[in-house]
């Protein structure tokens, strides 16, 4: 039912921009807030950027803020990352994740993730 898919993941090299995208579908999109996460190999997963359900409101990680930009289409159950002046500590597998609570109860969803490999 619940789908989270992201694309636009690829190889690029330093300086360069990516445009990540997450599909979202099985849910109330528009009540959701809505994050991208990135784990690289021998690191935790870790919080690049969330973004409230109405778009109000956004927050970047330290390392990224400047660089990239959450953004969301409710119209079309979407969810972006634009990435600029990729570095090669951004190399990870980014996630898209939901997050929302209806009767008490808090519901989480993830995507499949999409590899980012920033290298000359």
């Amino acid at each position: 039912q619940v789908q989270l898919v992201e694309s636009g993941g690829g190889l690029v090299q330093p300086g360069g921009s990516l445009r990540l995208s997450c599909a979202a579908s099985g849910f109330t999109f528009s009540s959701y807030a809505m994050s991208w996460y990135r784990q690289a190999p021998g690191k935790e997963r870790e919080l690049v950027a969330r973004i409230t359900s109405a778009g109000g409101s956004t927050n970047y990680a330290d390392s990224v803020k400047g660089r990239f930009t959450i953004s969301r289409d409710n119209a079309k159950n979407t969810l972006y990352l634009q990435m600029d002046s990729l570095k090669p500590e951004d190399t990870a597998i980014y996630y898209c994740n939901a997050v929302g609570r209806s009767w008490g109860t808090m519901y989480a969803y993830w995507g499949q993730g999409t590899q980012v490999t920033v290298s000359s």
